[in-house]
Parts: C-alpha cells; structure tokens; sequence
C-alpha cells in the first residue's frame, strides 16, 4: 500500500524584486498552489546595483509601491517582510528563521540581478535549499529568441518578426484570494525607516499630484488608456499636448503590472471595438521595443557604460558643466526642450517624443556625452529602467543597436512646431512664453519685438537666449562625425 506523503508546514519563501503584484505573478502562484504557508519577503540592497543603485524619484516610487504590495498582501493573510543589507544574507537568513523549504522568484535581467540569482543560488544549495526562478518580467526569454545564425537580434524589425511569431500570449494568472501566511510571521524593517522618500526639501509634489504607484494604479491606468487612447494611440502617441500615451511605463518599471497582462488587455480591447487595431498594432510594437532593450541588455551587459558600436569610444564629446546644467534646468532658450527637461522635474516623467528632442539637443547641439543625459535620466525619472534608458540614449546618440543615424539631428524648432503645433505644451511648462503666438512660440527669439513687449517676454532676462545655435551646433556636430568616420 502507497504511503501517504509526510504533511510540512515548512514554508514558501516568496523573493519579491520588481515584480510588486500579486496578480500574473507565477513564483506567487506557484507558492500557493503548494498549498504550504507562504512567506513573502522585499530586501533592499543598496550595493547590489553599483553605480546604478536606483536614483531619487524611483526611491519615491519604490517606498509607494512597497507600501501598496504589503496592503495588498496583508489582506490576504500574508505580511509582507522587509529587510534591508546583502540580498543573499538577507534571504539565507529568513530561510533559516522561518524554516523555509524553497524560495520562489522571478527572474530578472539586469547584469547585477542576474549574477544575484547565481549567488543565490549557491548559497541556497548548500544548505539543500531550491531556488526556483519563474518568467513574468518579459513576454520572451532573452536566451530564447535567436537569429537564424543563432545569436542575438541587433536590428528591431527582425526581432520583432520573430518575436511576434514565438509569441504565446495566455491568459494572465488571476491574483489570489487568500494567501496563508505563517503563524508566526518573522520580524519585519519599518519601510519608514528606509527613508526612501524626500524631506527637505521635499521636491515630489508634483510627482504625488499624478502618479498612484501600486498594482491598483497600475490596473487603472491601463483601464483608462485601454478606454480612451488605445484606438487613436498611432496618431496621438507622438503629440505632448494630447494624452496619447499609456503612462504605464512606471508600473511596468516597478512590476506593479506584467507585459503579458497589457499584451492581453490591448488585444482584448482592440477585438471589443469597433476602430481600426492600427493603434492595438503600435501599442503591442512598443512592447516589445521595451523587450528588444532588455534583449540588447542581457547579451551585452555594458551597454550602460560603453557605446554599443566601439568607434564611438574615440568621439570628442565636450565637457562644459555651464550647458549640462542649463539642458537639465530646462534654461537652454529652446521651449520644447525647457518644457520636457521642467515636466521631468516636476513630475518624475517626460513624454517619450520629448525625450529624443532632448536627447538629441544634449548630444548634438551640445555635443555632451550621452551618458550624462542618461545619468540625469536615471536619478529623475519614475520609470527609470536599465535596458530602456541605456538603449533609448545610445540609439539616440547613434553608437547603439539598430540606432538612428548620427546624422539624424532634430531640430528643436520644427520639432515643436510639428508635434506641438498650438504651443499647448509648452505653455504648460514653460509659461513665461504663454502669451506668445503659436507662430513664435517655438522661436521667441526670433518674434518681432512689439510681440514680445505684448507678451510680456524679455529674451536674456524672463526667458533665456539660446545657449546654442542650432545651425552652427548641426555642423559641429557632423563634423565630429566626419572626424569619427575617418579617423582623424
């Protein structure tokens, strides 16, 4: 006769990253399906990441998304338990106080976290403990999607065909009802005490005034932009002064909501109406854009620091802190650059069109090194993501994977006449030059001077002169290319 299995109340440990949600959360699922106490555990490592330890506003970001996973767990019977040091010491030490049989994760594809889950790893096993790394981070392995010569994709549209033909896209995994939770929960850190917030000064209000982090904002959010901006995303998406993007960028940041369930959702959404899927179709490309950075990410893990293609090592990029702190105040006399470098201060975010106009005015009018915007970006931004930031400025700067070339250079001027043809938003951010026309709002140097005394606007002292001049800076620019290209 077959005997019965040994019952263990040993439990789960469930490792949670940035993966804050419980809803398509497979290492959670997984956990629960063992029918065994679950126990649930954040750790906040400081040294882990090196240089690119998470910058202010994703601090911000992370103390509400923390706050808002441990309400939702702690309604399901499951406290949430924090702790604050090394990652592997910390896990190992919870395993060992709780008695836990195995701990569950996700993975993740940083260079720093995926060394972590092999540190980790071998730890775990020498104390005869599993580690158990579950998908949900991206819709695609980065080790699955290979070229037909078997390496990694460097160009979008080939990856993307591949992607979308491998692509298996289920149903999202519901959150679960009730989650039992040890008896006698370990001690938890006061997330307080993390200080992960500012105080003085206290620079986020204007990030409060927009942003729910959590899995519920993040549900919002995508019911919100699902409703209203789905169907005309193709033709909106490129205008700040329209509310035509998802602004799920942070949630997926920070986990607080899976690609897989917004892959599912637009689809659903798009099958559901009426309009054309035009915008479901553009949606879904930006997806897996997001996925291609982390493809690029995990097979060359120094794309943060060095350029992708090697002859840019040898550009002469400036070095004048004057001009990196005129671009990052949002003072460089040009409005649509002022009014995306002033929207990223205020609120923690930038609309993604203005993040290549001010992109390409660092690197090519200023000529500053790419990495300096892509330092700014990382400390000032609330969806601030290895993969995406690193690869945006290198394809920006034209020394990435499949980058645009160095000699596409935006010109300030067109760009915000062209995407902000009424002036709507720079008004927002830059209201100075409010009473100005649309015809001179995007050059208020060049405006007629009665329009300017009507409006109130003193180039050199309300507003700024431009630092430089576009015209000149292009060539300058294409110059140091020319000298990159031959060597000299």
């Amino acid at each position: 006769m077959r005997a019965e299995p040994l019952v263990t109340n040993k439990p789960i440990l469930v490792w949670f990253r940035r993966d804050l949600r419980i809803a398509d959360h497979a290492a959670l699922s997984a956990a629960v399906e063992t029918g065994l106490p679950i126990v649930a555990a954040f750790v906040l490592d400081d040294q882990v990441a090196g240089p690119w330890r998470a910058g202010a506003a994703s601090r911000w970001w992370l103390h509400h998304s923390i706050e808002a996973l441990a309400r939702d767990l702690a309604e399901r019977g499951c406290p949430l338990v924090l702790r604050r040091g090394d990652t592997v010491d910390a896990i190992a030490g919870l395993v060992e106080e709780t008695g836990a049989e195995a701990v569950y994760c996700s993975r993740a594809y940083e260079p720093w976290a995926a060394q972590l889950e092999h540190k980790m790893r071998d730890r775990l096993q020498r104390d005869g403990i599993e580690l158990r790394r579950f998908a949900g981070a991206l819709l695609h392995d980065p080790d699955r999607l290979k070229t037909q010569a078997g390496g990694p994709f460097k160009v979008y549209t080939p990856f993307w065909r591949a992607f979308r033909a491998q692509l298996d896209v289920g149903r999202p995994l519901k959150a679960p009802d009730d989650l039992r939770g040890p008896k006698k929960p370990p001690k938890s850190e006061l997330l307080d005490a993390w200080a992960l917030l500012p105080w003085k000064p206290d620079w986020a209000s204007g990030i409060r005034e927009i942003w729910t982090p959590g899995e519920d904002g993040a549900r919002g959010r995508l019911k919100d932009f699902l409703t209203d901006g789905l169907g005309d995303y193709a033709k909106q998406r490129n205008r700040p002064d329209m509310e035509g993007t998802s602004r799920l960028s942070p949630h997926l940041a920070f986990g607080e909501i899976s690609p897989r369930q917004c892959w599912y959702a637009a689809e659903a959404a798009s099958a559901r109406q009426a309009h054309s899927d035009a915008g479901c179709e553009t949606y879904l490309k930006e997806l897996a854009w997001r996925e291609f950075s982390s493809h690029l990410l995990h097979h060359w893990p120094d794309l943060p620091e060095a350029p992708f293609r090697p002859e840019f090592k040898a550009f002469p990029w400036r070095r004048t802190t004057k001009a990196l702190k005129a671009w990052q105040k949002g003072l460089t006399g040009y409005p649509i650059v002022d009014a995306g470098m002033r929207e990223l201060w205020h609120t923690g975010w930038m609309h993604n069109r203005v993040r290549m106009i001010v992109a390409s005015f660092l690197i090519k009018d200023l000529l500053l090194d790419w990495r300096e915007g892509e330092a700014w970006f990382w400390d000032t931004l609330v969806d601030a993501d290895l993969a995406n930031n690193s690869a945006s400025w290198q394809w920006v700067a034209g020394s990435g994977a499949d980058a645009a070339p160095y000699f596409r250079i935006f010109n300030p001027v067109t760009q915000g006449e062209t995407f902000d043809p009424d002036g709507v938003y720079v008004r927002r951010w830059v209201p100075e030059l409010g009473k100005l026309s649309n015809t001179a709002i995007h050059a208020p140097w060049q405006a007629p001077a009665e329009a300017l005394r009507e409006a109130n606007v003193v180039i050199g002292e309300t507003y700024p002169a431009p630092i430089v001049d576009h015209s000149e800076a292009r060539r300058a620019a294409l110059a140091a290319f020319d000298g990159l290209k031959s060597g000299s």
